[in-house]
C-alpha cells in the first residue's frame, strides 16, 4: 500500500509527489498527460528565467521520481474508500492501494464529483468548479485532499506548485503525527 497517491502530475501534483517521496513516504503519482501547463509558456515563475510548460512538467516528474515517487501514466477512473485507505482504479494500469489521496487534477473535476467530493463554484476565469477544501487541503471525504487549481487556487504554475507542496506537507504531518518541515542546507567545503 502507498502512503500517498497523487492524481495529476502538473505543478501541484508533481510538487506534492516530490515532497512526499523526499519525506520517505511511499508515493504514487498517476498522470494522464493532459496537464494544462503543457500548453504554457512561462516567464513569471520565480527562479526560472523562462521555460516551456512541457519542459516544466517533465522536470517536475523527474524531480518526484528522483526521490522515489513511482510514476504511472494512466487515467484514474475511480477512487473507492476501503476500511483502511483507498483503492485508486485506473483505465490502463489496474488499481493501487493508498492510505491518502491527493487530487491535483487541474481544471478537471469529474472524477472527484463521481467519488462524492463536494464542489463549489470556481473563482478563476474559465474554472467553473473546484473542490471544497479547508485551509490544509482536506476535502469533504477524510483521507482525500486536493491541491492546485482543482482546490480553488490561482491557475498560475508557481501558485499551484506551492499549493501542492503545502498540501503534501500537511498530509505528511498528519501521517507522522507532528509537523513536518523539509529544509535543504547548502553544503560548504
Amino acid at each position: 500500500m502507498y502512503d500517498i497517491a497523487i492524481i495529476g502530475a502538473g505543478p501541484a501534483g508533481a510538487s506534492a509527489a516530490l515532497f512526499a517521496a523526499k519525506a520517505g513516504k511511499k508515493t504514487l503519482l498517476v498522470d494522464n498527460d493532459k496537464s494544462m501547463t503543457k500548453r504554457a509558456w512561462i516567464e513569471n515563475h520565480y527562479g526560472v528565467a523562462e521555460i516551456t510548460g512541457p519542459d516544466m512538467v517533465d522536470i517536475g516528474k523527474k524531480q518526484a521520481t528522483k526521490f522515489g515517487a513511482e510514476l504511472v501514466t494512466a487515467t484514474v477512473t475511480n477512487v473507492v474508500k476501503k476500511e483502511q485507505g483507498f483503492t485508486v482504479e485506473t483505465e490502463e494500469q489496474g488499481s493501487f492501494e493508498a492510505a491518502h489521496v491527493i487530487l491535483a487534477t487541474g481544471a478537471l473535476t469529474a472524477l472527484a464529483e463521481a467519488i462524492g467530493v463536494a464542489t463549489t463554484e470556481g473563482k478563476e476565469p474559465r474554472i467553473k468548479t473546484v473542490f471544497q477544501t479547508d485551509a490544509s487541503g482536506k476535502t469533504t471525504i477524510p483521507g482525500i485532499w486536493a491541491a492546485g487549481t482543482c482546490a480553488g487556487v490561482s491557475v498560475h504554475s508557481i501558485i499551484t506548485a506551492g499549493d501542492g507542496a503545502k498540501v503534501a506537507i500537511n498530509v505528511i504531518s498528519e501521517i507522522n503525527g507532528e509537523r513536518y518541515v523539509d529544509h535543504d542546507v547548502l553544503k560548504t567545503n
